[in-house]
């Protein structure tokens, strides 16, 4: 995400939006640092919080934080409070079991950033980290984020739809030439997807969309085809439609999965 950061200009006005794993002091402090950027990150709760963040009440809320970093241990950092990261030092080999942490700033650093916590429909709470002004109030921050959820969704389809979820390669070349080809495939049918005309009907409680699964099956035969018809399979496109059911919540069935390994393919 650094790299991304560093590789790109912004010269309009943009918002970042992460999920939980990217929260991280040196990540904070290269968004705080960008141009033209704000950013809006989901952080963890409880023992695996940032420090400071740890502190907080499990209430909703709404405070700046301000902290200093530091990369060394001195009477005078601890007396401070400061926060201490243990980076590697340079031409020293690192024990595997110490954990150590990425810092590109000097030392000591000040950071300040916002902290907004609210309370999802489940009674579970969310807590943010954001550059957004107060003129941003929690609620808009809470939609903002809810926003991203697009994102999600697509990765969904490109996982399990496109089947992107089992890699059948070994070189890295290979992996990257499957990762494009999904992609590439997946662009191809949310284009597709944009054309097909869904006729809405009166007995209908719900608004209906494409369902995806059938969609991008359907585009994958047309591919394969050399002279498909384009007007056909926008029509059988809308053909396969599922309902919207907004505000909508399941439970999350968690399991844990491991890595499926060449064998998979290998008849029994």
């Amino acid at each position: 995400m650094i790299w991304l950061l560093n590789a790109h200009r912004f010269p309009d006005k943009t918002l970042i939006v992460m999920d939980r794993g990217y929260e991280g002091y040196n990540m904070i402090a290269h968004l705080l640092l960008k141009p033209n950027v704000d950013f809006l990150l989901r952080v963890k709760d409880g023992a695996g919080a940032m420090r400071e963040v740890a502190k907080l009440p499990m209430m909703p809320l709404d405070c700046d934080l301000t902290m200093t970093i530091t990369t060394t241990q001195t009477k005078q950092d601890k007396e401070n409070g400061f926060i201490f990261l243990q980076v590697p030092k340079k031409n020293y080999k690192q024990n595997p079991k110490t954990r150590t942490a990425r810092w590109d700033f000097p030392s000591p650093y000040p950071l300040k950033f916002r902290v907004v916590r609210v309370m999802l429909d489940t009674g579970k709470y969310e807590t943010l980290v954001t550059s957004l002004p107060r003129s941003i109030t929690s609620n808009e921050i809470k939609e903002l984020y809810h926003a991203r959820w697009g994102i999600e969704t697509s990765f969904r389809q490109l996982k399990y739809n496109i089947g992107l979820v089992n890699l059948h390669s070994k070189s890295v070349n290979s992996v990257w030439q499957e990762i494009y080809e999904a992609m590439t495939m997946f662009n191809f049918c949310s284009r597709i997807v944009r054309g097909a005309v869904i006729q809405k009907k009166a007995a209908n409680v719900h608004e209906y969309v494409v369902n995806m699964k059938m969609a991008i099956t359907l585009c994958r035969d047309y591919f394969r085809v050399p002279e498909g018809d384009g007007e056909r399979l926008l029509l059988e496109i809308a053909k396969y439609t599922e309902p919207v059911r907004p505000n909508r919540a399941d439970a999350r069935n968690l399991r844990p999965k491991s890595f499926p390994g060449f064998t998979y393919r290998v008849a029994a």
